[in-house]
């Protein structure tokens, strides 16, 4: 009875492999470029990919420049959209520090946002910021979907935010 049940688990298994092969990898891209905000938080996250869509025109809506905060943080970073939707991409300059733990990339109201704070930490305070998605390199090209549902003309800077100890590594003011 056993075997029976891991032969039949066993082919089950087969022809849902075979299936997936199948699948086409443009119908694959086709649906993540149409998922939003009531799409699995898996797909959500697969359009943080790097590299997304690539071969469609991107349009850069605002830029900046980091500077310090509580580690050193440098680069440039880019709001742009592309089919449709809108990223934020750190440069290859981007380099940041590697010893925080629970790093994000976060948009913040304040223009100025390690001025406009205390150090060494350079906390942020709720409601100040919205956190995009935690960030998946310390250095280098990366790219982060925004919310379609997020208004861009409420926030003017990029951080890169430590929350678990609430200190801002670095932030860009972002200009358009």
């Amino acid at each position: 009875m056993k075997s029976q049940y891991l032969l039949g688990l066993g082919l089950v298994s087969l022809l849902m492999v075979t299936c997936v092969q199948k699948a086409s990898s443009k119908q694959l891209m086709t649906n993540l470029v149409s998922a939003n905000a009531n799409t699995p938080i898996l797909l959500r996250k697969m359009q943080n990919v790097d590299n997304f869509g690539k071969s469609a025109a991107k349009t850069t809506i605002k830029s900046g420049s980091f500077v310090s905060g509580e580690h050193t943080t440098q680069g440039n970073v880019n709001i742009v959209t592309q089919n449709g939707q809108t990223f934020i991409e750190l440069e290859q300059s981007f380099k940041t520090s590697s010893s925080g733990p629970d790093l994000v990339v976060v948009l913040h109201r304040s223009p100025n946002v390690i001025g406009s704070t205390r150090p060494p930490a350079y906390s942020l305070k709720r409601g100040d910021y919205l956190v995009i998605a935690p960030l998946r390199k310390f250095r280098g090209t990366q790219r982060y979907f925004i919310p379609q549902n997020v208004n861009l003309a409420d926030y003017q800077s990029v951080a890169i935010w430590c929350r678990k100890f609430n200190a801002t590594f670095g932030s860009a003011t972002l200009r358009g």
